[in-house]
């Protein structure tokens, strides 16, 4: 059985309600530690070009159902510091955070087929990144199961600063290698 077709599409003004409702919906809230009346400033250096990362939406029969934000390491020193506590970072090595915000969606393979489709694209906009590394809170098996069914493996684990200051440290990192 093959995965649900997903497009992806740049994040645009117009989206940022939308990615707020997404933002403050319960499941997301968990894992995200973003806040939903900030969208403006925390994703719109991304939508005017000042800010390397692309950001970008998962779109299934034509509706939006989650968001991709794919980055280079090198980009973000203290992010790739920390992960480098934990596993070698080559460089030009990129990160990837994603979310399903439509909960009438989740369980059917869109954020496996949306991770699938950015690492992909990036990989094809990178031509230098030979891998993604994608560093997950141990707890938070919905994400790492969406990893593996888009094709990461598991790489390493240890402790890092979790989004949400409730997690745990323990983290697992999985990678996708060109």
């Amino acid at each position: 059985m093959g995965s649900p077709e997903v497009e992806l599409r740049p994040l645009r003004r117009a989206d940022l309600p939308l990615l707020a409702r997404w933002l403050a919906e319960p499941l997301v809230r968990r894992w995200w530690n973003d806040d939903p009346a900030a969208v403006e400033a925390q994703y719109g250096p991304s939508i005017d070009g000042d800010d390397p990362t692309a950001v970008d939406l998962g779109v299934h029969g034509g509706e939006p159902f989650g968001l991709v934000r794919v980055y280079r390491f090198d980009d973000e020193p203290e992010s790739a510091a920390e992960l480098r506590g934990v596993c070698p970072v080559p460089p030009g090595a990129l990160g990837i955070d994603y979310l399903v915000g439509e909960p009438s969606v989740r369980g059917r393979g869109l954020g496996a087929g949306m991770i699938a489709a950015a690492v992909a694209r990036n990989f094809a906009d990178h031509p230098d990144a030979t891998e993604v590394l994608v560093p997950v809170v141990a707890v938070n098996e919905a994400s790492w199961r969406a990893l593996r069914r888009a094709g990461a493996t598991s790489y390493a684990d240890g402790e890092m600063e979790p989004d949400n200051p409730v997690d745990s440290r323990q983290h697992v990192v999985h990678r996708f290698v060109r």
